[in-house]
Parts: structure tokens; sequence; C-alpha cells
């Protein structure tokens, strides 16, 4: 058995599962999320907890397994806390800004580039030089944050661009001399 998907999901106080089928809708106070499901996975909620089981060992089943227990699991987490990813900016010059809902980057481009959040999605500039990617979907979290992140990727010589918080860019010696 998969040590992930054999794992209960504790149901906190306060949010709701609804199971119609394949369908799994999860409410909380962060709000409402659904998703359609694999329908050859078994998810019942049973006494306060979400228990996902597999019909059989074959290997789709195995892998659907852990994947379905964890994609339900990141429901429950994110309309109870909800889910963030931090970006620093790296540059001279290079820094960020909030016009309305939009975030106007400048990054050494001949224009600014705006970017619209998609639904459900909230982003925060604490700093000219930080941002932070807020939501409740896990997986729109993390694209939209993807999505910031290559519109100037850390460069390997200098270092400059859009990075997550704590990434290591690796960096390349640059030319040298003559003698």
């Amino acid at each position: 058995m998969s040590r992930i998907g054999r794992a209960p999901i504790k149901i906190p106080a306060g949010v709701e599962v609804t199971l119609n089928g394949s369908l799994i809708e999860v409410k909380g106070p962060k709000g409402q999320l659904s998703r359609e499901l694999h329908p050859e996975m078994n998810v019942q909620v049973l006494d306060g907890s979400i228990v996902v089981t597999r019909p059989s060992d074959e290997k789709e089943h195995r892998s659907l397994h852990g994947l379905t227990r964890a994609l339900i699991a990141n429901m429950v987490k994110g309309v109870t806390e909800g889910f963030s990813r931090n970006l620093e900016i790296v540059g001279v010059g290079y820094r960020a800004a909030k016009q309305g809902n939009k975030l106007v980057l400048t990054v050494g481009y001949s224009h600014p580039v705006e970017m619209e959040p998609a639904p459900g999605i909230e982003i925060e500039v604490p700093a000219p030089t930080k941002i932070t990617v807020k939501g409740i979907d896990k997986e729109l979290v993390g694209q939209t944050a993807a999505n910031i992140r290559d519109v100037r990727r850390p460069e390997p010589y200098l270092g400059k661009g859009i990075r997550y918080e704590g990434e290591k860019v690796r960096r390349k010696a640059g030319k040298t001399g003559k003698a």
C-alpha cells in the first residue's frame, strides 16, 4: 500500500466535503474548491476523515492512490489555511509594483510587463523586490508564480532575474581576460 495513499485525511472544523460520484467538493472558511477525480479510485467520508482506497494493486492504481489522496489533502488545506509562494527580484533597476489588480514588472525590457492574476489568486508586493502570490488552489498558486518567474528567469552569469524565495541560482564563470 502507498504510505501517502493509506493515510486518512482529517476534516477540520468548518470544512464541508461533498462526494458526487467522482466529483469532490470541499467548502471551507476561505472558499470552495471542486475537482474531478479518477473514476476508479474509491473515496469515502468516514467519521470525520476522508479515506482513499484503490481497487487493485495494478501499477496505474498504485500511482493514482497517492496522487488522489494528495490532491484531496491539498484541497482541504487550501480552504482552511490557503497557499502562498514568495518571489524575489534581483537586478539593478528591476522592480515590481501593483496598479489596481495588475502586477507591473520592470525587469530590463523596453516596456513594463503587466500581468493580470487569475480569479481566486491574490498578488501582493510588500517591497519593490518582493512578490507574494496567495490563493486556495495550490496548483493555480504555483502556476501563477511560475508564470511571473518566466517573465525574466534568473540568468547564470550575474544572477539577475525573478526567482523563488530561497532558490539557489547556479553561477557560471564569466570570460577571462588576456594576459
